[in-house]
């Protein structure tokens, strides 16, 4: 039978701190406090996926159990817990997936096992993974014990989602927190595999990997697996790009020259040639807008360090983001994430990125009519001070004339000729037809000037004014007087007799008016039923009082007296069974109808 092949994430899972890739602040730290015996009884692991949390669990667990150990703090794999650990036989370390026992039985099940002491070994290693998926109960019911083990108890806790997590829980541990590994760490330890494995790898294929698994070893090793079966042993650079959906970079290169040169023709037929490869268009947007900033990257020395792209093409982005205007990249990166920010919401996913594409094809163009003297000029700037039109406004003529002694006040009054209040003295202006304007009200004379022809304001306004504007002086509010308060009661009753409403004119007839101040006053009705049909005028009395009175202070309270017991008609004290016996009475084929039809009257 043949060997089960397996997949080279488990294959070459690290066996000591030593191999564990990128995570050298985490291993040197665990290294050294197992060699000076400073272990704390909880640690709590966390970081992104597959970047070693429950491999370094393993290899701690190993590894503080291992009878001979080395001098510099690692297992030595040769004695029986370490032989042991290896075959999966230990019975000093108990893993746990959270994920999938997150109950408090689960929890309470692993105290109980906690109360055991190791038959052989010095610790006994609990490894909880996904513990974020814990429920609250169960992370209350494993407060005391983490708090307090024993002491060959060591809990090891790991999550990706330490926010999830309660502050009680991450009060009780030493946490680590795991990094991304980085690209080269990645591409360094792909590169051992495969010459283990004895398989051809370019390293520009390898680096595409390392882009690609953003960090995650596991995921890094996983796509090396695919790609090794898919091209049976050769990887490089091109099938590597063709299996994992990558666009090349060329085209993006030369998408840059054709708008640079303003050639939307060409930058079109360059996108059919990339939509018909099967690539989609958020995908083209997304990796046009991770190469503009690679360029952007470029512009400056002290940012070069940033960029990241396969081995052999930094000097040719250098080049290209030298002859690339600094605007131009800015202003394309905005437009590009944009578009693929609006490309879900898009019915047209095509046109959206071809709209996208003509919008920078002509970037460099606005660019240069929006520039004055090497500068981009903002819209809608004001560099000074903006003229506007002004007209003269010619003021009033007002004198202050002498007053004699005995006047108390100085006052204000308008000198003017009699002969500027004359009908003559104003312009001539085309008669109006009778028909359409009615003729001006006939007022009263204006009265007399004041001795001495002195006249004030108003009385001037009215004798130069008065055929054309309706001077009229406030009036002043008057306060109630029972007289004209039962005028105004018995008119709006009346207003309710002409509008059909009976039996609310009925109730103002009835109802007693009694005036407790200069503005409020008391309605005396002799039962409820009149109080709510006063109560249905109200808004409109009120107004009606307001307007006679010119009051808007006026208002009223309802008072229903304590009377004789209302007379409420019969058919309203009746049940329903009462109801139906006196139609039953006048009408004795309804009574027939209920019998024949087996009817019962609810009460």
């Amino acid at each position: 039978m043949e060997n089960k092949f397996i997949v080279s994430a488990r294959k070459y899972r690290p066996q000591n701190f030593n191999t564990v890739v990128g995570q050298s602040h985490i291993t040197t730290t665990l290294k050294n406090a197992i060699r000076n015996n400073q272990l704390a009884h909880a640690f709590l692991f966390c970081g992104p996926r597959g970047v070693g949390k429950t491999t370094c669990a393993r290899i701690l667990a190993k590894t503080i159990n291992c009878t001979s150990p080395t001098p510099d703090g690692e297992a030595c794999n040769t004695c029986n817990s370490c032989v042991s650990f290896d075959a999966g036989t230990s019975l000093n370390i108990h893993e746990l997936d959270a994920a999938s026992n997150n109950s408090v039985d689960d929890i309470r099940s692993l105290v109980e096992q906690v109360r055991f002491a190791p038959q052989a070994g010095r610790y006994k290693v609990y490894i909880v993974d996904e513990v974020h998926m814990l429920s609250a109960s169960a992370f209350n019911a494993f407060l005391k014990t983490l708090e307090e083990p024993p002491s060959y108890a060591i809990f090891i806790l790991a999550t990706t989602e330490k926010h999830k997590i309660l502050p009680t829980i991450l009060s009780r541990c030493q946490i680590f927190d795991f990094k991304r590994i980085t690209n080269n760490d990645t591409v360094e330890h792909l590169q051992e595999i495969v010459d283990k494995e004895e398989i051809k790898a370019e390293k520009a294929a390898l680096q595409v990997i390392a882009q690609k698994s953003e960090g995650c070893m596991r995921d890094s090793l996983s796509i090396l697996d695919k790609i090794v079966s898919f091209t049976n042993g050769t990887v490089t650079y091109q099938n590597t790009l063709e299996h994992l959906n990558i666009l090349d970079e060329d085209y993006y290169f030369k998408l840059l020259e054709c708008m640079q040169q303003q050639d939307m023709a060409g930058a079109m037929i360059l996108y059919d040639q990339i939509n018909r490869k099967g690539f989609e268009g958020d995908l083209v947007l997304n990796g046009f807008a991770e190469f503009i900033r690679n360029l952007l990257v470029c512009k400056d020395p002290k940012s070069a360090s940033l960029l990241e792209v396969v081995e052999g093409m930094q000097a040719k982005y250098t080049a290209t983001a030298n002859s690339t205007g600094l605007s131009y990249l800015v202003s394309a990166l905005n437009i590009l994430n944009d578009a693929e920010i609006n490309f879900k919401m898009a019915r047209n996913k095509r046109l959206h990125v071809e709209l996208t594409l003509i919008k920078l094809n002509f970037l460099q163009q606005a660019l240069e009519l929006a520039a004055d003297n090497g500068t981009v000029v903002k819209k809608k700037r004001i560099d000074g001070p903006i003229a506007f039109r002004s007209k003269a406004v010619a003021p009033i003529q007002l004198k202050q004339t002498a007053v004699p002694a005995a006047t108390p006040a100085a006052r204000l009054y308008i000198d003017q000729p009699a002969a500027a209040a004359a009908p003559a003295a104003r312009p001539a202006t085309a008669a109006p037809k009778p028909s359409a304007i009615a003729p001006p009200l006939q007022r009263p004379a204006p009265p007399p000037p004041p001795s001495g022809g002195k006249r004030n304001l108003l009385d001037a306004l009215r004798e130069k004014y008065g055929d054309q504007y309706a001077i009229e002086e406030v009036k002043e509010a008057e306060v109630l007087n029972m007289e004209k308060l039962q005028a105004c009661w018995k008119e709006y009753g009346a207003m309710l007799e002409k509008q059909q409403k009976h039996s609310s004119a009925g109730t103002f007839k009835i109802a007693v008016l009694t005036i407790e101040n200069d503005i409020r006053f008391t309605v005396s009705v002799p039962a409820l039923t009149a109080q709510k049909f006063v109560e249905q005028e109200r808004m409109m009395l009120i107004d009606h009082l307001h307007k006679a009175f010119n009051n808007r202070s006026i208002t009223f309270s309802i008072l229903v007296e304590a009377s004789e017991k209302e007379d409420v008609p019969a058919y309203m004290r009746m049940n329903s069974k009462q109801k139906f016996e006196r139609i039953a009475e006048q009408f004795p084929a309804v009574r027939d109808l209920k019998d024949k039809l087996k009817l019962e009257i609810d009460y």
